[in-house]
């Protein structure tokens, strides 16, 4: 596996791997990911519950648009999406990283990171949380929030394939976990 670098990114991008990205997003060894419009975040009203993994059920999430700003208070945990779109080959596998900066303003990724070969049609949804004590973060949509890292590696099965497999292929906007 090797992990991909300038100008093998900027082909991914040429190639419609990667949508929706300017060619200043792409930096040495990584692609910078931007806030889509649509975030979901914990209902604040919602009384304490058990949910279960088993299940997996979700908790209750009610979705805004932050097209124009959204403030994410400590100890807030939202889903967000990225303004890209992804088109992984059954020979690429892609990672998310959350940018140093904004883990220094306090903003923790949930490390649900990993993209695997054949995801395809997607927008990338983000586990975000406020880990400061007392500070609200405005989020906006074009926001520099993460980078993607890309792999190439050999080729899996088409059977085996995030295609064949995956559940959140398609998915153009952001989504809660699914059964």
């Amino acid at each position: 596996m090797s992990l991909l670098s300038y100008e093998e990114l900027l082909a991914l991008a040429a190639r419609g791997v990667i949508k929706n990205v300017d060619t200043e997003y792409i930096n040495a060894a990584s692609i910078d990911i931007t806030l889509g419009s649509l975030v979901m975040i914990e209902d604040r009203d919602a009384q304490p519950e058990t949910i279960s993994l088993a299940k997996r059920e979700r908790p209750k999430m009610v979705t805004f648009n932050c097209d124009t700003g959204f403030l994410l208070r400590p100890g807030d945990f939202i889903l967000a999406q990225s303004e890209q779109e992804f088109n992984l080959p059954n020979d690429i596998s892609a990672e998310y990283k959350l940018k140093s900066s904004m883990a220094r303003i306090g903003i923790n990724h949930a490390l649900a990171g990993w993209c695997d070969a054949g995801w395809n049609g997607s927008v990338l949804t983000l586990e975000l949380m406020n880990v400061t004590r007392n500070h609200t973060i405005e989020l906006r949509k074009g926001d520099r929030i993460g980078q993607m890292i890309f792999f190439h590696h050999r080729e899996v099965p088409n059977d085996k394939s995030y295609a064949a497999r995956g559940r959140y292929n398609n998915d153009k906007k952001v989504e809660g976990a699914k059964e």
